[in-house]
């Protein structure tokens, strides 16, 4: 099984990445997270769920172990396969993913596409107390993470408030989740 591909990054779109490593082409599955992650590198590395079905070797990758934890825990839950887990992945970091499993946030899963009620809280039942070697529930807040996801749930983009946090990360005001929200909505409406 592989667990780790590391090599030149040949084609990369949304959801799958073609890396060589060794002379070999591997397209693996991956996260919208892990395509803006790899988007302005020439190289990657990932780590790899290698998933072998009666006609293929299937291999979904992730950025880090966190990541790759979270996207087995998600497999293991009924009815959650590998499309449903990277969709999860897609719109949560694992962190968040812990935290929304942790509160019982069912509201929070349903709002990624394909993730139903009965899914949402399948999720929750099934990995709460579960997921404990991912950082999240409890973990100390973060000013910046904070100000996207409240970004996002006013009807941004992740990526267009992901870039206007950013922008306004080192700036004194930002240190507080009010003040990155209030910075980084200045950028988003000038």
């Amino acid at each position: 099984m592989i667990g780790r591909l590391e090599g030149l990054l040949v084609q990369l779109s949304p959801g799958t990445v073609l890396i060589d490593a060794g002379g070999v082409g591997y397209l693996v599955s991956t996260t919208l997270r892990a395509f803006e992650t790899l988007a302005d590198r020439e190289r990657a590395s990932l780590w790899i769920h290698t998933r072998a079905k009666e006609d293929a070797l299937v291999l979904y990758g992730f950025p880090d172990r966190t990541e790759l934890a979270a996207f087995e825990r998600l497999i293991a839950v009924a009815g959650v396969g590998p499309r449903t887990a990277l969709a999860v992945l897609s719109g949560l970091s694992a962190g968040e993913l812990a935290e929304a499993v942790e509160a019982g946030n069912f509201s929070l899963l349903q709002r990624i596409p394909g993730v139903g009620r009965k899914t949402a809280e399948r999720i929750v039942l099934e990995l709460k107390g579960r997921l404990d070697g991912i950082p999240g529930g409890g973990a100390a807040a973060d000013p910046a993470r904070d100000a996207v996801s409240a970004l996002v749930n006013l009807g941004y983009s992740e990526r267009e408030a992901r870039r206007a946090v950013d922008r306004v990360r080192d700036n004194p005001a930002a240190t507080d989740l009010g003040g990155a929200i209030r910075l980084a909505l200045q950028v988003l409406t000038s």
